[in-house]
């Protein structure tokens, strides 16, 4: 399950990761989260804790808790042939948390619409609707 603080207090910085277009890799391409996140670690340089490199891989992430590699969720990219790409998979694999599988997600509404909003967008790259506008 994911876990994330249902409420935002004082201080409380919780953040979805702007959008940055990432090319798709191919639709066919396995997902395997945890090689997904040691390729990505590899790639950003980001060995003691996360960077903004790091980050471009995930849709969400504890502000509060930013160098915590845990504080990291819904991942959606890889390394591909030396870049960062989305991994389609990926991408349905997070739309399908937010939806609630695996447990679902615990956010702030204005933090959930902005996560379907950033998911959406890869849905709209693949041609596809997601499967909340369905």
């Amino acid at each position: 399950m994911i876990h994330a603080r249902a409420g935002s207090q004082a201080g409380e910085r919780m953040t979805v990761v702007s959008f940055h277009d990432l090319p798709l890799a191919d639709r066919d391409r396995r997902w395997s989260v945890d090689a997904a996140e040691r390729r990505v670690r590899r790639w950003a340089g980001a060995k003691e804790r996360p960077n903004a490199r790091y980050r471009r891989a995930f849709v969400w992430y504890d502000g509060d808790a930013r160098d915590n590699f845990s504080s990291y969720k819904l991942p959606i990219a890889d390394v591909v042939d030396g870049q960062l790409a989305a991994v389609p998979r990926a991408v349905f694999n997070a739309a399908a948390v937010v939806q609630g599988a695996r447990g679902g997600v615990e956010l702030p509404e204005r933090e959930l619409q902005r996560v379907k909003a950033h998911l959406a967008r890869y849905y709209r790259k693949l041609g596809e609707k997601p499967p909340w506008a369905r």
